[in-house]
């Protein structure tokens, strides 16, 4: 009877503690979204850079010709940033709203003089626009000109858009499209390896084999590793020792490195592969052995009774151990920094072989900018991180249903 009310006990104790967790876990993760969600939307004080009506004579910007636009667009900007956008799309590809669009960006434009948090502009506007009226001179000479206005950080022209030395320019297109090309390319290098190891262990492995106890034990360990070890092997193999391979040097691609999106799959596929081949392994180990037995009653094969039974049962914690994979690869940051993942790139990946960077690497950069300005949009790039990460597992999600309820 003691005994029974001491386990009754502890297993209230244990119930609370677990919840207490919990509660501390929700709390946590709240004041995470609040701080991104406070810096991503909010008032911006902005000044027009250039006066439209000095660029052509008083003339409107809208009745130039692509000729007369591309001109002015030359004459204002530099050398460097007019070679970019050459480089990109010739200009005698472009139509005549096209070059108008970019005149309008680039330098009629708009100066953001300063901004502020969801919080302040929703509590304290009045306050704001009390700083905007200060009347010492230094504060006249910031504020002359300049609107206030409501703004999102997370836009069209965000996600479009590159990176770049203004906040307000800066996008994240070439960031997002380095990440998906390197989750992509992991999960098809990591998933296949992963699954048929963990078949190999569970259904064809002797466990009393010394040989398969040490990759079982290397295996757990390797699960705990900390991900920047991850990165200088990545940087040693796939970096340097195959860098004909990673380069794409062997398929007649010149003027790469090992940088490209290759080694940094290679190098995550690595990271997420003790995980895949544990969650395999035990989604495999769940599956009742009544089935083996009844299909191997029936003549089945060994490898018959895996492919049709096995495995079918074992999808829906296969797809688990890969969405919980896929969501540590998407976040990384520190094995993209040792491989050599760029910090400023403006053309996109076009394949394996393409220079990179990745939004965990872009976030990383503009929160070590001096303007407040890029403290927004690292946490607008935050904000579509997790709505990538939301919608992959959400699709790995649905997918994993659907096949338990066919099972």
């Amino acid at each position: 009877m003691n005994n029974t009310k001491a386990r009754q006990l502890r297993a209230k104790a244990g119930a609370r503690l677990f919840s207490l967790s919990t509660v501390i876990a929700l709390v946590a993760l709240a004041f995470l979204m609040y701080s991104v969600i406070n810096k991503s939307f909010g008032y911006i004080a902005v000044r027009q850079k250039t006066d439209p009506a000095t660029l052509a004579m008083g003339r409107p910007l809208a009745e130039l010709s692509k000729d007369e636009l591309v001109t002015i667009f030359q004459n204002g900007v530099s050398k460097g940033v007019f070679r970019r956008f050459e480089s990109e799309k010739p200009f005698a590809q472009r139509d005549q709203a096209e070059v108008l669009a970019l005149v309008n960006e680039r330098i009629v434009g708009r100066e953001i003089v300063g901004s502020w948090s969801l919080q302040a502009s929703l509590l304290n506007k009045s306050a704001i626009e009390k700083e905007m009226a200060d009347d010492t001179a230094k504060d006249q000479k910031k504020w002359a000109g300049v609107q206030l206005e409501w703004y999102s950080w997370v836009n069209l022209d965000f996600l479009r858009g590159t990176g770049g030395s203004d906040p307000a320019l800066a996008g994240i297109r070439v960031a997002l499209l380095g990440s998906l090309w390197v989750v992509l390319l992991t999960m098809l290098i990591a998933v296949p390896i992963g699954v048929g190891a963990a078949i190999y262990l569970e259904e064809y492995a002797d466990p009393r084999n010394v040989i398969n106890q040490f990759i079982e034990t290397n295996i757990n360990n390797l699960a705990g590793v900390p991900s920047i070890i991850y990165g200088m092997l990545g940087l040693a193999i796939f970096v340097r020792t195959l860098e004909p391979l990673t380069s794409g040097a062997v398929f007649g691609i010149v003027g790469n490195n090992g940088r490209t999106v290759l080694s940094a799959a290679l190098t995550m596929a690595l990271l997420v592969l003790p995980l895949i081949i544990i969650n395999a392994r035990e989604a495999i180990r769940a599956v009742p052995n009544s089935l083996r037995q009844a299909s191997y009653g029936l003549g089945a094969t060994k490898w018959e009774t895996v492919r049709d039974h096995v495995l079918p049962g074992a999808i829906p914690g296969i797809l688990t151990g890969t969405i919980l994979s896929l969501s540590r690869a998407i976040g990384e940051t520190a094995p993209l920094i040792v491989i050599g993942a760029s910090t400023f790139i403006v053309t996109d990946p076009t394949g394996p072989f393409s220079k990179f960077t990745a939004l965990p690497i872009q976030i990383y950069d503009w929160t070590q900018r001096p303007i407040e300005q890029f403290r927004n949009i690292a946490s607008a790039a935050i904000i579509v991180l997790l709505g990538v990460l939301i919608m992959l597992n959400l699709s790995a999600v649905l997918l994993r249903n659907r096949y338990a309820r066919k099972v």
